[in-house]
């Protein structure tokens, strides 16, 4: 049965916006609202409030020490949870699984690089950055755009879902890992025998999900997924190097042939107190870039972006100046954020 404290913690959650609920024995509970973490007025959480939770979620706070779990609140909103212990005591972090998805304009995705990606029927596109930089709610904004504008079957996979999508002009079929299938290979595999235009991944892991999301796309698919790297150069290099060196080769040769672009992006605190932003490297794989990526040349990668011939391909550096002179973010902010300081500050005095 639930237990009413927490309850009342995650309707005070929802009530402030809060993208975040901490939960750690023996402490007051935490929101993460903006981006800023809030401690809550009252009373600590116990072992007894979080035990009871851990039961509700259907772990067993005896036993078990990590578990990924999906909770309801009895008449509202489900919620993606983590149990798990720190130094013996129990704790969880609950984020709410949303059904309002929000649109590309709406969190500054840049429209004209991401539409013309997703117009395509087939290939790979990724979306990738450190953890909590919003890549799922990116992904979700795209499907939703797809989801408004096409007729299409979306197949997604996803640990977990985050997002559920109302059917408009698409339909979608949500699947959770744990849940629903066993893993995002094996959810992938399925995916391929239910007739989907479009599949999405919710993380690249390991080897099997990579080759199956590039064979998925080179028969035909729309394929979406994230990764967790830094940047765009990272994104391919972690790519490769998730399967031996045998298998290197024809991964490159899949990737320059499959992939339509990668779009590596960061949240930076925005100019307006408590607000974030977006910035984004962006490569699109056309031409000589399907080249330089199959003989996994970088360098050659990083200086087309660099270069800003093609307005679809820009790097993390030109993003930043960018995010500076439109005023969302500020010099300080930018300067601390970029790759090579002295560089940032020639390229914002436009020396190239």
């Amino acid at each position: 049965m639930d237990h009413p404290f927490i309850m009342e913690l995650a309707s005070v959650a929802l009530g402030n916006g809060a993208s975040d609920l901490f939960l750690a024995e023996g402490a007051p509970a935490r929101f993460k609202v903006g981006g800023m973490m809030q401690e809550s007025v009252g009373r600590e959480v116990s072992r007894e409030d979080l035990a009871a939770f851990w039961r509700s979620c259907g772990a067993d706070p005896g036993e078990q020490m990590d578990v990924d779990a999906a909770w309801q609140m009895p008449g509202g909103p489900r919620f993606r949870v983590n149990l798990h212990r720190h130094l013996g005591r129990l704790g969880a972090v609950l984020r709410q699984i949303r059904t309002q998805v929000p649109t590309m304009e709406a969190l500054g995705l840049p429209e004209d690089l991401l539409v013309p990606w997703l117009e395509r029927r087939s290939g790979l596109i990724l979306v990738t950055g450190p953890t909590g930089c919003g890549k799922s709610t990116t992904m979700a904004a795209c499907l939703e755009w797809v989801n408004c504008t096409r007729a299409a079957h979306v197949v997604t996979i996803e640990d977990p879902v985050e997002f559920v999508f109302q059917d408009r002009a698409s339909f979608f079929t949500q699947r959770e890992v744990g849940l629903d299938t066993a893993t995002f290979a094996d959810g992938l595999r399925r995916a391929m025998r239910q007739a989907p235009d479009i599949i999405f991944v919710g993380e690249i892991r390991d080897a099997a999900t990579a080759q199956i999301a590039l064979q998925a796309a080179e028969t035909g698919h729309l394929v979406c997924s994230t990764l967790h790297s830094p940047n765009v150069a990272e994104t391919i290099d972690r790519l490769v190097h998730l399967v031996g060196p045998q298998e290197r080769e024809g991964m490159l040769s899949l990737l320059a042939h499959q992939t339509i672009g990668i779009l590596s992006q960061r949240l930076l605190p925005g100019v307006e107190e408590g607000r974030v932003s977006l910035v984004c490297e962006a490569l699109e794989v056309e031409g000589a870039a399907r080249d330089w990526l199959r003989a996994m040349d970088i360098p050659a990668l990083a200086d087309f972006m660099r270069r800003g011939g093609n307005p679809r391909n820009r790097s993390y550096q030109q993003a930043l100046v960018g995010a500076v002179q439109e005023g969302r973010v500020s010099y300080e902010v930018a300067l601390a954020a970029a790759p090579n300081a002295a560089e940032f500050s020639r390229a914002m005095r436009g020396i190239s």
